[in-house]
């Protein structure tokens, strides 16, 4: 029996900021949409993998999502991680960084982690 990873969701306060900000970032744009009478669901992701995101907006929804301690995250490499260093820099949504392993981390609107991760 074999198993394929498709998609991770993260559910948003506000789709509009979450899909700039990945289409900014790390260059995700909209695969296909589902929307019901309480929801909008987006996947997005990019040419270099099939694996999805997934972003939900619930309409009911007020208060920001509570995340507990964050941990936990979703990596992406980077092919110029210099590059993309400074993007994330001056897009001011760097908010860890550990040099000693040589990766950092961005936070999205919502407060979700988004490993960085050098090519090897």
């Amino acid at each position: 029996m074999k198993f394929r990873m498709e998609h991770e969701n993260y559910n948003v306060a506000d789709l509009s900021i979450s899909l700039k900000f990945y289409e900014e970032a790390l260059g995700l744009t909209e695969r296909r949409r589902k929307t019901g009478e309480n929801y909008t669901i987006v996947y997005i992701g990019n040419e270099e993998s099939d694996f999805e995101l997934e972003l939900t907006e619930l309409r009911d929804h007020p208060q920001k999502y509570d995340l507990g301690e964050c941990e936990f995250h979703l990596a992406f490499r980077a092919d110029d991680f210099a590059a993309a260093h400074e993007k994330h820099k001056s897009m001011g949504c760097i908010c860890f960084e550990n040099d000693e392993m040589g990766i950092y981390f961005i936070e999205d609107p919502d407060g979700y982690w988004l490993e960085i991760i050098p090519a090897r």
